[in-house]
């Protein structure tokens, strides 16, 4: 197994420009990029759960993670916990995650829109229409999937119960 050094973490950390020059048509070999997004402000095993069923979907998978503020705007005063850096370095650390992109928007339609990924995946707690990206996705003949959440982990229970 290759060795995971620091370099190599902070390499898997893309901004969007340099993610539309890697992922420019043609992209190499038959790959089937998989794409997920979200805050992921504190790490926990249903996370991992999750990035690891998105994975087993297709190669790369690439994450696109909240920026500070938006999370701000979504979640509220005193989120993230994390800043974005650190919560961009954990889960590019992670084995199943090839890429991380940091995004400035409340929703990664834009991203989406870029990146054109073929498999467009959520948590089990989305309605698959309802996804951001969706109708995007199947328009270029992609797939829009959801994978069950792990009972009993979350981040605002996690808050909620440190409190």
């Amino acid at each position: 197994m290759k060795r995971l050094t620091y370099e190599h973490i902070r390499e898997k950390i893309l901004t969007p420009g340099q993610a539309a020059n890697l992922f420019a048509e043609p992209y190499p070999g038959q790959h089937t990029m998989v794409f997920t997004n979200g805050c992921f402000d504190l790490l926990h095993r249903g996370h991992i759960y999750y990035l690891a069923r998105a994975r087993e979907l297709g190669d790369p998978l690439v994450v696109g993670l909240n920026s500070d503020e938006s999370v701000t705007r979504l979640k509220g005063p005193g989120r993230p916990l994390n800043n974005q850096q650190s919560r961009a370095e954990v889960l590019a650390a992670l084995a199943v995650v090839d890429y991380v992109i940091i995004f400035e928007e409340d929703t990664p339609l834009q991203l989406i829109n870029l990146l054109k990924p073929r498999i467009l995946i959520k948590g089990g707690d989305y309605r698959r229409e309802e996804i951001v990206g969706y109708n995007e996705v199947l328009s270029w003949g992609g797939a829009v999937k959801t994978i069950p959440l792990m009972e009993g982990y979350s981040t605002t229970s996690m808050i909620q119960k440190s409190r």
